[in-house]
């Protein structure tokens, strides 16, 4: 089934999108509007931005956290559909470990135990990190490897994946997780501090600034477009075939920051040399590449969005802002 015929079954559905301020949340909102559904946001706006929502026609904004018992027994029984992006990052995980369990892991949870009064729903789609994974003896890396969690966020992120799958398997709730790597595109505004890799080169080079690459610049990351993301979690909502499975959301394809960096400059016109740093305690990974192939052959999708093109786009919305 192609993704248009997928899509449609969301139209007139009533859908709870959690984070749905972010970067990943408001692209996957947008494009949840367009296909006719019913669009509630929650967002407590730590790094949310209402902005993001700007001319986008939801349902309801609800400013409030996952963390909020009474708020979510109110609401989650209310939705057919619910995407759970509320976190927080691997940045803000680190500085402050008690309030990553509470939010990642607790907020999780108490969506989850709240929706086992749920007559309606359909889906419970997780939103995870490649970042369980940590630094792995093989690649690329499958849905099946061993974990090697090095921060905090992937502590969490693997505990709400775990929670996730515990009441599918215990209160048959319809769950899903998907494991994003390293996510970039339109609406990832480099003004926000916790801004990704690819948004921070991007303004530097376009500002005539050296990028700052913190270390060698050889490590490998596998870098997914949104729109590409957005699709691929859309799928997972709305797949039968997708209920108490795990799937990796990337494209296969390794490249290092100083090619990502190469790739840049060329786009932009520009030749500009980073400049090197000590590596960062947080997230110090060397290589990472998915195996996509689960994705490929139980939802039938697949990245659409080649690296140049991913950046192209993103440089050209960037030019915007």
């Amino acid at each position: 089934m192609n993704k248009q015929q997928l899509l449609t079954d969301y139209a007139g559905a009533e859908v709870l999108v959690t984070g749905g301020a972010g970067f990943v949340g408001s692209n996957l909102v947008k494009e949840l509007v367009k296909h006719n559904a019913h669009v509630t946001v929650l967002d407590d706006l730590f790094t949310g931005d209402l902005s993001n929502l700007k001319n986008l026609k939801i349902k309801k904004f609800i400013k409030g956290d996952v963390r909020d018992e009474a708020l979510m027994k109110k609401i989650v029984v209310n939705f057919d559909y619910i995407f759970h992006l509320a976190a927080r990052n691997i940045i803000v995980s680190t500085k402050n470990p008690l309030e990553d369990f509470a939010v990642n892991i607790g907020g999780t949870l108490n969506i989850l135990n709240n929706l086992k009064r749920s007559k309606r729903l359909q889906k419970f789609i997780y939103t995870s990190s490649v970042s369980i994974y940590g630094n792995t003896r093989y690649l690329p890396i499958n849905e099946d490897d061993s974990y090697n969690l090095l921060s905090p966020y992937a502590v969490s992120k693997l505990g709400g994946e775990n929670y996730a799958r515990v009441f599918y398997e215990n209160f048959d709730l319809p769950t899903v997780v998907v494991r994003y790597s390293n996510v970039y595109g339109i609406f990832q505004s480099t003004a926000n501090p916790y801004c990704g890799v690819v948004g921070k080169i991007i303004d530097r080079i376009h500002n005539d600034k050296r990028p700052v690459i913190h270390g060698d610049g050889e490590q490998t990351r596998d870098f997914t477009y949104i729109q590409d993301a957005v699709d691929a979690t859309l799928l997972a909502g709305i797949s039968d075939k997708s209920v108490g499975e795990v799937f990796n959301i990337g494209t296969g394809i390794e490249i290092s920051i100083n090619n990502l960096v190469k790739n840049i400059n060329e786009i932009m016109g520009k030749d500009i040399l980073p400049e090197y740093i000590d590596r960062r305690d947080i997230d110090n990974i060397r290589r990472r590449v998915l195996n996509i192939e689960k994705i490929r052959r139980v939802l039938r999708w697949s990245p659409q969005f080649t690296l140049r093109k991913g950046l192209s786009e993103t440089i050209e919305w960037y030019k915007t802002i």
